[in-house]
């Protein structure tokens, strides 16, 4: 998926672990969406939780959008021209709907409720997605994962993984990437990360054992859902730092609710995004754009895209060079 802000900002980011305190019932901070237009005859709306001024990193995972239920006969649904992307992996996971995946890798392939596509941009890439003429609603996520200095420049590649479920006391999971619950993804990653989609019964708790090495955040898709003692609704993000060995989690409706539970380790590394990009610094991201817009060979080019726009333009670059733009400092674990 593309971020198709008009002018996106420069964000300097690197992970901070939010100290937990009492591990039985740890600080929960609260992550709030923004809307934003993706795109289509009449702008499909998203709701963009990473990032933001308040947190920019969970782990590797840098970017999250959550879309739908979305009617593509009033919105036009999805229909992202090719556009390049570097030094990240894309996620995408659908509720409802169906969309056509096409990318410079020679990739041509369809996303489809609870099967997972990743696709590999480290180098270089471009790709493009449409919902489908059978599909009448939207329903889902698009996460980019950033990659480590170490493996930025990886080669294209695609996986594709449909998970089981899971069966849990008062719920199920569908364990896209890593491991939860017992299930491992085989879907291959640059750093250690979970992605999982979880139902709870009505008014059901469960409690998760996770991995206390990782940080933690809980989207909630539909319902009202409480992450230990701290109430999100629906489209909040709630964050969890290191150190918590289980979380908690209750349905506070009378219906079904399901949430993504997205970890990783925390990054360590600062990364500079604009755009469709992930670099290291400025002068990166002006080199992207610029072979970007000369059509360079890094990108490569999709066969098949049918659209009225054969490819996204790049946005004009900020007057300004890029400012450190960090998480939220440590503080007190006692209060």
């Amino acid at each position: 998926m593309s971020n198709t802000d008009a002018a996106p900002s420069e964000i300097r980011c690197h992970t901070e672990d939010l100290p937990v305190g009492d591990v039985r019932n740890p600080r929960v901070e609260i992550i709030t969406s923004r809307e934003v237009p993706l795109g289509g005859p009449r702008a499909m709306p998203v709701r963009r939780t990473l990032p933001q001024r308040q947190r920019s990193l969970i782990g590797a995972w840098c970017f999250v959008d959550h879309y739908g239920p979305d009617d593509v006969s009033a919105t036009g649904g999805m229909d992202v021209a090719p556009h390049p992307h570097t030094g990240l992996q894309t996620v995408s996971w659908l509720f409802t709907g169906e969309i056509e995946h096409r990318d410079s890798h020679g990739v041509h392939a369809m996303v489809r409720p609870g099967e997972v596509n990743l696709m590999t941009g480290g180098n270089g890439i471009c790709h493009s997605e449409v919902s489908t003429d059978a599909t009448s609603t939207l329903h889902g996520v698009q996460l980019w994962v950033a990659l480590p200095d170490a493996h930025r420049h990886a080669p294209r590649d695609f996986q594709h993984h449909a998970p089981g479920t899971v069966d849990l006391a008062g719920g199920t999971a569908k364990v896209f990437l890593g491991t939860l619950a017992g299930d491992t993804s085989p879907v291959r990653t640059f750093t250690p990360l979970l992605g999982a989609e979880i139902t709870l019964e009505p008014r059901a708790a469960l409690t998760l054992d996770i991995d206390p090495a990782f940080e933690h955040g809980v989207l909630v898709d539909t319902g009202s859902v409480s992450l230990f003692d701290t109430t999100l609704q629906r489209a909040a993000l709630g964050y969890v730092g290191t150190g918590v060995p289980a979380l908690t989690l209750t349905n506070l409706t009378d219906e079904t609710a399901r949430i993504v539970l997205l970890g990783g380790t925390p990054f360590g590394e600062e990364i500079v995004m604009w755009w469709n990009f992930v670099g290291r610094n400025h002068d990166e991201i002006v080199a992207f754009r610029d072979e970007w817009q000369r059509e360079s060979d890094r990108f490569g080019h999709v066969e098949g895209y049918t659209g009225k726009v054969a490819r996204l333009p790049a946005p004009s670059l900020p007057n300004a060079r890029i400012q450190p733009r960090r998480n939220p400092p440590t503080a007190d674990p006692t209060c």
